[in-house]
Order: structure tokens, then sequence, then C-alpha cells
């Protein structure tokens, strides 16, 4: 089956051939490479015509600059494959990173396939092929148990494979930061099955200025609008799921009050407090939420819910949770 690799493209002319040469290099070849040319200054865009005149599975898209999630459903809307799978232009990946998630989702019957993940200064090098155990498998809820948990499963968009049936209709958030958490949970939801092939056969290169890389602002913030909306979805979709999806939405809310507290000033640092300590009132966890967690696991959460401000000062206070 061909499969449709959709790479969005922002000034990254220094770290773009390395990406786009490692999936050249794959050793599944029913493959389309699609290059998606976000209105990148630099040169990128010629980078990317360059490739698609000189191999016919690459082709590339050019738009005007609208963010990482619109190049994504860019690539997506001109993708012809069943199967797909997103790469960041700054990273890179295994020879075999297709085949062996492609093989995953054959073998288990799955509509998911991830791969484990090496963090990458941009000299590691590959990790080597090696036999591997059988993939472990997982069902629509307890995969999605894993999500939340950030376990076995991680909410990054790539490093995974996905039939295309489980993302259809589900666009990315355009002009938000965050958008895997978003996006990642709704398409979990729809997978029967999904697998995990624990090998690092993605290479993960956080360069200093890429958007997650760069300080912290007010933007990091939409994880809480992602993860409330999460929420709603698994109290009405999946009630089972609902205590732990609300531990992890009001755990991200006090990290992300200690971050505030650490990186911003000012009136920044007001519409901070105040949003994640809405957050928190408004979806704080219940005593029956907290009782599956130990008194060590659960001791920040059951003082957050006595004095949520407090307890982000005194944790950061403490340099707890960086």
């Amino acid at each position: 089956m061909m499969i449709s690799v959709i790479v969005p493209i922002y000034k990254v002319e220094e770290y773009l051939r390395r990406c786009v040469d490692s999936l050249l290099q794959q050793t599944y070849k029913d493959f389309e490479l699609i290059l998606v040319d976000d209105g990148s200054p630099d040169g990128c865009g010629a980078i990317c015509d360059a490739y698609a005149s000189q191999d016919p599975r690459v082709r590339a898209v050019h738009k005007e600059n609208g963010g990482l999630s619109d190049a994504r459903n860019a690539g997506l809307h001109a993708a012809r494959g069943g199967v797909i799978a997103f790469v960041d232009s700054d990273d890179w990946v295994a020879p075999d990173f297709l085949e062996a998630l492609y093989d995953a989702l054959e073998s288990e019957g799955a509509d998911i396939a991830e791969c484990a993940v090496m963090k990458t200064d941009g000299t590691t090098e590959h990790a080597p092929l090696r036999l591997f155990d059988k993939p472990s498998d997982f069902a629509t809820e307890p995969a999605l148990r894993e999500l939340i948990h950030d376990g076995v499963f991680h909410q990054t968009v790539w490093n995974k494979l996905y039939r295309r049936a489980v993302l259809e209709g589900i666009p990315f958030p355009k002009g938000r930061t965050n958008e895997d958490e978003f996006w990642t949970y709704q398409v979990f939801a729809r997978a029967k099955r999904a697998v995990k092939v624990d090998r690092p056969l993605y290479f993960y290169f956080q360069r200093p200025g890429s958007i997650m890389g760069t300080s912290f602002s007010l933007r990091r913030l939409d994880a809480l609008d992602a993860k409330t909306e999460r929420q709603a979805f698994f109290e009405e979709n999946f009630p089972d799921l609902a205590p732990a999806a609300r531990r992890n939405l009001a755990g991200t809310a006090l990290y992300l009050a200690q971050m505030s507290l650490r990186h911003l000033k000012g009136d920044e640092l007001k519409a901070a407090r105040e949003k994640t300590t809405e957050t928190f009132k408004a979806h704080r966890p219940t005593r029956e939420d907290l009782k599956p967690l130990s008194f060590k696991d659960g001791l920040w959460l059951r003082l957050a819910r006595l004095d949520f401000w407090g307890t982000a000062r005194l944790k950061t206070l403490l340099r707890k949770g960086f």
C-alpha cells in the first residue's frame, strides 16, 4: 500500500536535506514524499523543487505561510496514500522507519503504529538495527489511557503511521501551539487497535529556533485549551477515562503555572495566573479522582485543591516538577 509522508517546511534550509535524504533511503519503496513549503523565506522552496525534479516519488507543495498545522493540512489534502506519516523537517528517520511500522500495522491489524524516539543534538548516529520482540498492541480505550499518561503512546504526531480512515475529517488546529494535543487523542479514539514498536526509528532534533525550543510564552497555555477539549470529549465518549484525564489536566495547569512564575512578568504573568487558576478550578480533581494515587504521587494535586497558586509557588520554590 502507498504511504504518503508529509513534511511541513519553514526556515530549515540547514537541516532539510538530512531529513529528505533519510526518507528517500527507506527500505519500503511504495511511498510518496510530500514536501510542503509553508512560505519559507530562505532556500527551502528551491530545495523542494530540486528534489521533486530528481525523484518521481517527491512532490513539492508551495503555499503562503500559515503555520505548522496549516502546512500539515495542506499535505493531507495533497496526499494520495492509504497510510499517512508526518515527519518534521529538522528531524530524520532510520532506513526502515516506514517498513517496520507498516509491518506492525499489518501484522497486528492496527490503525496506528508508533515507534520509539531517540533525542539528538544532531550528532547522534542511528541506533543499530536489530531484531525485536513482537510489538505491543492495544485496543482503543487502553491505548487512550496510555496516551493520557504519556506511557506507551505519546501525543507527538510525527513518530507514527496512520491508516487514512482514522484521521479523515480531523484537521490540525490552525494558529495554535501544542497542535498535537488538540489532534492526537481524536485520532486514537477512532483506532480499533494501536501498536508500539519499541525501537528508536525516529530521531528528534530540537534546534534552538524550533517552535517548542523557544522561550516560554503565553502561547504555551494553548495546552490547557487542548486538554479542556479532550476532557469534554472523554466525559462524553469514554467516561471511564475521565478521572485520569482530569488528573492530567490539573497537573498540566499546575506545571504551566510554575513555568509562568519562572518566565513571565507583569500583565503576562497576571493573564497566566488567571488562566491556569480558572482551568484548575473548572476541572479540579475530586477526592475520588485522587484515590488511585499514592500519597506521594497525589501530594501536589491534593495541596492544589486547597490553594492552587500557593501550591504552584511552593513547588517552584522547591524546584519540584521541572
